[in-house]
């Protein structure tokens, strides 16, 4: 490098410089390293379990010969389906019950276990792994991965599905853990109290945190879990370091070069000797009768009791995972943040455990926000020469694959894995592996190549238009099954080569409103069979669930009292299949038997800073009850954070049961996004009907300029920004990182300083009028 004497470069250098793409940037401390390309619009924090648009019973499309129905319904954010061997269901809640039913068939079940006191229930933390031990009833154990209810030392439960401001879920964060527990089933079906095999985990912020559970085919208990760090800004530990993140304690804001916290909990492998390893951001491999870990893996040698579970690490947030039976390798999906969601696959090996690269690396990339941050331990690991690559890789707004026909590219959020079967299903997809992501809604099958492994090069859609997927796993009879978080549901897919497709149920009514006596023709002759069989009609026009009033494609019936009635048309063809289709009709302007809930406040005008605190009240009342009581009232305060093409996905952060008032303090997040407080009322029949607003945040532009001008500086989940505007919530937490060096050949630039004097990695809380930002460098005296 020429040395120079200290003057200032001509800004035009620099723009040219740019263009040319000739820039290159580094953190403080650093070598200088090619500029990262300009980050891609991508949903930054995609949540798994609360990422779709759609909120209703799906439309799904599917290959010819295969069907969809749903075999458990009426259940409360089911997360994780486990079958046992004797056919055993056993369904978690993310509040923290499991349910068990004999067969997947059976129309009851009950309570197995009832965790909710450890649980914390908040934003995606929950009981989100399960899984039933191969030998069952034999070995008669279910294990439990979830968010435990407390700090790292202390007992559940600490915050009770609540994180109050201050700390706030993502001002400090309520700190909390996780835990695998091992549950014994008791000659009642119900479980004993659990067993704690592993505890750790410590998770400041309430996202990527417990993920899955499965058995391999070596009959030893697999675990992944997330790094528990920010999703909005460049988290190594500088916001009171409450994990205890080396180098310094707990409290202690971690500093740049030597940090080692936050999101580099992922990386905690390969940290200098003697430091412990730690969970977050791995998966690990465990003896499922004491959580210890095993021979075989990568650290089995290691005196620290962490290091000898782990067999891969680098994961930002590795929800779920399958192994493939005949190989046992593990095939892992990693939520990404702005870069790419990846499917990343390895074979445990004593020597070696793989560094997924997170979060120096995103996909197969550094990651340029962690890269111009300049911290030694993801410096270190660019010297030595990158991570493990995903075998596939994509981003929101991006296919899948080239045969993609999934018609939503909106957002990333891969969601499940499961293996198919050598028997059950016809070719290509007998041992095929099996994938889905949640936010677009769709699964996809991966081909195989000539030896029959899979091949990341031959991936098709498989089925779309199913609302949120978390888990997908083969099941009893060789179906494909699928929890859907947002219905309530767990639905199955079979194949049976029936040529036989349903029919479509088709009903008129006329009139469906007017004074008693009230007589009202029903025509079902627009009910359509797709083979053009004739079909069978019959109904239920009292509303009572018994299709019996009726037969034939018309009918008529007098409503002679005051009432709100759904008359039903059922159709079957002559192989079996029907369906049904349901009219409301309103006889003396009779009210519908469900609730009205009203929201008194807040007002929908209302506009919130993050951190203001805001109160909401509001009843409900119905033609039965009259008014309901408090108890009858439940609450729900979610955030939806939307594309620019209009696409949508969520965090349930907070509920607030039993009341008809409360208060919350408005969390952070990236924009746009805005809150919704949902009210719930539930009356003496059971009928529930809702209600929700939605409440936008107040927004301020901030800009950042250099001098000279046409350098960037990385903003958070903003990407690179140079001398440009970005559009924030009033009070969010901006982490902006500007380059330590930029070397323009045969210049050399150093940081000098912010304006406002700031160091060159820094946290800005977004003001209320809009701001400016001026980062200086000056020539290197080198």
């Amino acid at each position: 490098m020429r040395k120079m004497t200290r003057r200032r470069l001509r800004p035009s250098a620099l723009l040219v410089a740019a263009l040319l793409g000739t820039t290159l940037v580094s953190g403080v401390g650093g070598q200088a390293a090619q500029a990262a390309p300009p980050v891609p619009a991508r949903q930054p924090d995609e949540s798994v379990l609360r990422p779709a648009e759609a909120r209703h019973e799906p439309t799904s499309a599917l290959p010819p010969g295969f069907a969809q129905q749903t075999v458990v319904s009426g259940l409360t954010e089911p997360t994780a389906v486990a079958f046992a061997p004797d056919g055993k269901t056993f369904i978690a809640e993310k509040s923290g019950i499991i349910r068990v039913r004999d067969s997947v068939d059976a129309t009851t079940g009950k309570v197995f276990a009832d965790l909710r006191t450890e649980v914390f229930d908040g934003w995606d933390r929950g009981l989100i792994g399960l899984a039933v031990h191969p030998k069952f009833p034999q070995q008669p154990y279910v294990y439990a991965l979830y968010t435990y209810d407390a700090p790292p030392g202390e007992t559940a439960p600490k915050w009770n599905d609540k994180c109050p401001s201050p700390p706030g879920y993502t001002e400090d964060g309520c700190v909390v853990t996780n835990r695998i527990v091992k549950l014994t089933m008791g000659a009642d079906g119900i479980a004993g109290a659990p067993e704690t095999l592993v505890s750790g985990w410590c998770q400041q912020y309430p996202s990527h945190t417990a993920d899955t559970l499965a058995f391999g085919p070596d009959g030893l208990l697999y675990a992944s879990a997330g790094e528990g760090a920010s999703f909005n800004f460049v988290d190594y530990g500088q916001q009171k370091n409450p994990c205890a993140d080396p180098p310094g304690g707990a409290g202690t804001n971690l500093t740049i070069p030597d940090a080692r916290g936050g999101s580099l909990r992922s990386q905690s492998p390969r940290r200098p000797g003697g430091e412990p390893m730690v969970l977050n951001g791995t998966v690990i491999r465990v003896d499922p009768l004491t959580g210890q870990g095993v021979p075989g893996n990568p650290y089995a040698s290691s005196t620290d009791e962490n290091a000898r579970r782990i067999v891969a690490y680098g994961m930002r947030n590795p929800f779920r995972f399958t192994l493939r039976p005949q190989t046992g390798e593990v095939w892992l999906g990693d939520v990404g943040e702005t870069l790419a969601d990846e499917i990343n696959r390895f074979t445990p090996d004593p020597a070696k455990a793989p560094n997924m690269g997170w979060p120096c690396f995103e996909g197969k990339d550094p990651h340029p926000g962690w890269k111009a941050a300049g911290l030694k331990l993801c410096e270190s690991l660019y010297a030595e020469g990158g991570d493990h690559k995903p075998v596939l890789q994509y981003a929101g707004g991006a296919k899948v694959s080239p045969d993609d026909t999934c018609p939503n590219t909106s957002g990333a959020s891969l969601s499940g894995f499961a293996f198919a079967d050598g028997q059950t299903l016809p070719e290509p997809y007998r041992n095929s592996l099996f994938f889905s992501d949640s936010t677009r809604g769709c699964i996809w099958v991966m081909g195989k190549d000539a030896q029959g492994a899979p091949d990341p090069a031959k991936v098709t859609t498989f089925a779309s238009g199913l609302g949120v997927p978390v888990q997908l796993t083969f099941g009893p009879g060789g179906g494909l099954y699928y929890v859907s978080v947002d219905t309530g549901e767990l639905r199955r897919i079979t194949y049976d080569n029936d040529p036989n497709v349903a029919p479509k149920a088709v009903i008129k009514a006329k009139p469906t409103a007017g004074r008693s006596p009230l007589f009202v023709r029903f025509d079902g002759r627009g009910s359509t069979d797709p083979e053009g069989a004739r079909l069978r009609y019959e109904w239920d026009l009292d509303g009572d669930g018994q299709f019996d009033d009726a037969r034939g494609p018309v009918t008529s019936w007098v409503y002679l009292k005051k009432q709100f009635v759904r008359p039903a048309l059922k159709v079957t063809d002559p192989g079996g299949k029907s369906s049904t289709a349901k009219v409301d009709v309103v006889v003396d302007n009779a009210p519908p038997p469900e609730p009205v809930p009203v929201i008194t406040t807040p007002a929908p005008t209302l506009t919130w800073q993050v951190g203001q605190r805001i109160s909401f009240s509001g009843g409900a009342s119905d033609a039965q009850d009259g008014a309901l009581p408090a108890s009858a009232l439940d609450w729900k305060l979610t955030m939806r954070h939307c594309a620019g093409d209009g696409h949508c996905h969520s965090h349930d952060i907070e509920t607030f049961p039993g009341t008809a008032s409360g208060e919350f303090a408005a969390p952070d997040h990236p924009y746009p996004s805005h809150l919704e407080l949902t009210l719930s009322a539930t009356d003496s029949d059971g009928n529930v009907s809702t209600k929700t607003i939605e409440l936008q945040p107040q927004t301020v532009d901030v800009t950042f300029k250099s001098d000279p001008p046409g350098i960037g500086v990385t903003v958070g989940n903003y990407g690179v920004v140079t001398d440009s505007t970005v559009k924030v919530i009033v009070g969010t937490a901006l982490s902006v990182s500007a380059a330590g060096k930029i070397e323009i050949p045969p210049y050399e630039l150093v940081f000098d300083k912010w304006g406002d004097g700031a160091g060159a990695s820094r946290i800005i809380k977004a003001p209320e009028q809009p701001a400016t930002y001026t980062v200086y460098y000056r020539v290197c005296p080198c």
